[in-house]
């Protein structure tokens, strides 16, 4: 059983940053992959980025060159580093973890955070 909780959310200007956290209990962070999605009202998760310690990290197309994932294995934790936010990244943001290999794909994760509010004005 893997409990996760995400922090680090709030209201920026654009070309602001923020870094998101996602405590993990449970499970030592290098037992599974972790990552974080985003979500609008009434949409669907959107994926923005996942980590496996051993075979790497992956990225949306939206999230490359903007925003990093990285863990710190002492804290248990896993962060999510945006750079040069903008309005349309605006959304709520969820940390997941799975057993296997970094994926993109919403249902194959297990593991759910509640989410941290993220709002980027003009």
């Amino acid at each position: 059983q893997v409990r996760l909780e995400e922090s680090g959310g709030g209201k920026v200007q654009a070309g602001e940053s923020l870094m998101l956290s996602c405590a993990a209990s449970g499970r030592p962070i290098d037992t599974y992959s972790a990552a974080w999605f985003r979500r609008a009202p009434g949409e669907k998760r959107d994926f923005v980025a996942a980590a496996h310690w051993s075979s790497g990290t992956i990225y949306a197309d939206s999230a490359k060159g903007r925003f990093a994932i990285t863990r710190d294995y002492v804290k248990n934790t896993v962060y999510l580093q945006m750079n040069n936010l903008t309005p349309e990244d605006t959304d709520v943001y969820y940390c997941a973890a799975r057993d296997g290999v970094a994926s993109r794909t919403e249902s194959s994760y297990s593991y759910w955070g509640q989410g941290t509010q993220v709002t980027v004005s003009a």
